[in-house]
């Protein structure tokens, strides 16, 4: 299809929300490309002339920027600097006769599993051949890898299942391919993602496989450093850990999605878990691999949520001492179970508490930064600013974790990995030296 006749078409694909969105981007990206289409990703030339904006319909924060974003492409439409506007993903998903009547300017919406429809605007065919190809949008040293797709789980605070669908899981064989492609591309490090990790395989293999998976993974030559994200607590399947240990190239990381800590709001959460059973599993999952980095999210203003749960909630922080945190202020999205309750807790107060949760891990982060000083870890290079390097070790993931700032003379890889010395210790940074 040609919007204009004096020039060949350009696409730019805008993508919002979490990696899952990045992965889907991607594959679009490699179909585009194999149908001799040029595409690009977040273009900052401004030398194209079709846009796809790939939204996130997840929270509140979410939804209000994919909304900005369309209006701000759809101006641009307006004014002649580009030609088609298309919106895809989550928001799409979950809200498309609302958008077609509220932005009629789009050309075309489509949802989350609309691929090959996307394909059709372009009078392009969704080639199978391309199964686990990507156009990879991170850098080339490192890739997120989806493993299944939607969710089976009923936590009353999330609208996932009604954006994703239910859980389905990739087969075995084609994620092993997928990994050796990436390789291939140069990449060392894979983020294994889903919606939730320890279902993989329910589906298909009739168990959790995880572990089977984490084997076969391990096995492919080049890659050396697989990282576990996204797995849900309840019935957590603690073979995987067994493989974590025996493999080296898979590393000590975990997260561990927990959102409180306080036992009615677990239960209100819908989330199969008491705050005693989560103690017992990070105490079991620290026994089988000493060392390990846990990561966590929660969630701040639960409908419901008194000052003694935020309390509670502190108190466990300060007892297990996780190593990473992340916090959401809880979005009241229609749909969901928890929609029926009264979201009681003001927005500012929301933050208040958030900010108040992460103050207290501040202080843990530092503290446990502080006890790295002088050891020295495996660090890879991620990229160069202001003249040094930044780097990470195994402990931490992309752009949500630490980063290891190193000072040198010597030219340093993008994507190499290099012993580093730790010297100095801030709140979510660590400073260090080559050896």
């Amino acid at each position: 299809m040609k919007t204009k006749q004096l020039h060949k078409d350009k696409v730019n694909i805008i993508t919002l929300g979490c990696s899952k969105n990045m992965v889907d981007s991607e594959v679009l990206s490699a179909q585009l490309k194999a149908n001799e289409i040029d595409v690009v990703h977040e273009n900052k030339k401004n030398d194209h002339n079709i846009v796809i904006v790939n939204t996130c319909g997840f929270i509140d924060k979410a939804k209000a920027e994919s909304i900005e974003t369309i209006l701000s492409q759809v101006e641009l439409k307006k004014k002649g600097k580009i030609d088609k506007v298309y919106v895809a993903g989550c928001l799409s998903e979950r809200y498309k006769s609302n958008l077609e009547t509220e932005i009629p300017e789009v050309d075309a919406y489509f949802g989350t599993m609309e691929l090959p429809l996307i394909l059709k605007q372009f009078e392009a065919d969704y080639k199978t051949e391309l199964v686990g190809e990507r156009f990879l949008a991170t850098p080339r040293h490192y890739a997120y890898m989806k493993i299944s797709e939607g969710c089976n789980r009923t936590c009353s605070f999330c609208a996932i299942p009604l954006m994703r669908g239910g859980h389905v899981s990739k087969p075995m064989d084609d994620l092993v391919k997928e990994a050796e492609g990436l390789v291939n591309k140069g990449v060392k490090e894979v983020m294994l993602i889903a919606q939730e990790l320890t279902y993989y395989g329910l589906d298909i293999y009739k168990r959790r496989s995880l572990d089977e998976l984490l084997k076969r993974l391990s096995d492919v030559k080049g890659l050396e450093w697989i990282r576990l994200h996204y797995a849900y607590p309840s019935k957590f399947p603690l073979e995987i850990l067994d493989v974590m240990r025996e493999r080296e190239n898979i590393c000590n990381y975990l997260d561990i999605p927990l959102q409180h800590a306080a036992n009615n709001m677990l239960k209100a959460m819908k989330r199969q878990i008491t705050r005693e059973e989560m103690e017992d599993l990070i105490a079991a999952i620290r026994e089988k691999v000493p060392g390990i980095c846990l990561r966590t999210t929660l969630i701040a203003g639960f409908p419901g949520e008194t000052e003694d749960d935020v309390e509670e909630l502190k108190k466990f922080l300060q007892k297990q001492r996780l190593d990473r945190v992340g916090i959401f202020t809880y979005s009241h999205e229609e749909d969901t179970t928890a929609h029926d309750l009264d979201d009681n807790v003001p927005a500012e107060e929301k933050e208040r508490r958030a900010q108040y949760i992460m103050d207290a891990q501040q202080e843990i982060s530092l503290e446990l930064n502080e006890q790295k000083v002088g050891k020295v870890y495996k660090t890879i290079i991620d990229k160069k600013e202001a003249g040094r390097y930044i780097g990470r070790t195994e402990f931490d993931s992309v752009e949500v974790d630490n980063e290891v700032i190193i000072q040198s003379d010597k030219k340093l890889p993008i994507g190499d990995f290099v012993q580093v010395k730790i010297t100095k210790a801030f709140d979510y940074d660590l400073e260090g030296e080559l050896v």
